[in-house]
């Protein structure tokens, strides 16, 4: 079972979340928790965990051969991207904009295009006990999240397809990262807090997980805090809220020390087995 663990803004409580579910469901099986935040991964933080495993990620770019080249423009024509322009007697091609569909190579008539591989970041793999945590980042000034994401889950799938829950600890936002991370989970566990941007930020994430017909839950991360327009909003559109964390400082202490919080504070180990335990009725229940 794959559990996207999503929100529709930064801060809402999505690695501190991910984190301990993981180390918890570790306690009594294999897991794995995929970070795949690739601008900013930091779920690592809170692991001390040993490194297994690393590689280069790359992407597909054309290189410009001038030798071969006639300027006949097809190439900047066929771009969606806008990634080949021609300027003057050159052809520019611009790799942050390249999204390696390969047109500008295969269309070519003079093969004054060939594909060379450059690099855009690291996937790194670690293990502490029964815990797969895996990590793509992007190197600095790479723009584009989406391939990361998509190598990082094919890696988690083909080396621990025997893994009963791989959890997904996704980027913010509703944008093309996060269509990327939870289009082929099998549930999507919303993080959100009592407020008025909370609301606004959690109805935009339904409304994009909705577009993948996913099955849904809600955490309201700092209850106690703000109001009650994001339980009525959730009752309103028929989706369960699995579980209320409370506001409390000693939370924010431990997870800026960088602690697992249900280590400490028992009433977070009961509200994290409450969760597992409603996903599972859920899915297992049809929805």
């Amino acid at each position: 079972m794959k559990i996207a663990i999503a929100s529709g803004k930064g801060g809402t409580g999505k690695t501190t979340l991910s984190t301990n579910l993981a180390a918890l469901i570790a306690e009594s099986e294999e897991v794995v928790l995929a970070d795949l935040d690739v601008e900013e991964p930091n779920s690592g933080l809170f692991f001390k965990a040993e490194t297994v495993h690393e590689e280069i990620n790359v992407k597909a770019i054309p290189y410009w051969d001038e030798s071969k080249c006639t300027l006949c423009g097809i190439c900047a024509r066929v771009c969606n991207f806008h990634a080949i322009i021609r300027l003057g007697p050159s052809i520019v091609v611009f790799p942050e904009l390249c999204h390696s569909c390969y047109a500008c190579s295969e269309l070519c008539p003079e093969a004054a295009l060939p594909i060379i591989q450059k690099r855009t970041g690291i996937l790194s793999e670690f293990q502490t006990g029964n815990l797969h945590f895996i990590e793509s980042r992007l190197d600095i000034g790479e723009e584009q999240a989406v391939p990361a994401i998509a190598k990082t889950k094919k890696f988690a799938a083909q080396k621990y397809s025997g893994v009963r829950i791989t959890l997904f600890d996704s980027p913010p936002g509703t944008s093309c990262p996060v269509m990327e991370t939870v289009r082929d989970a099998d549930f999507v566990l919303l993080v959100t807090e009592p407020t008025p941007f909370g609301l606004h930020d959690l109805s935009l994430a339904v409304d994009t997980v909705r577009v993948f017909e996913k099955t849904i839950g809600v955490v309201i991360n700092r209850y106690g805090t703000g109001n009650d327009d994001v339980a009525e909003y959730c009752r309103r559109e028929q989706i369960p809220v699995l579980a209320r964390i409370p506001d409390s400082r000693r939370i924010a202490e431990l997870y800026s020390a960088g602690k697992l919080i249900y280590k400490e504070i028992p009433e977070i180990r009961n509200i994290l087995e409450g969760i597992l335990d409603a996903i599972t009725e859920i899915t297992e229940g049809g929805g």
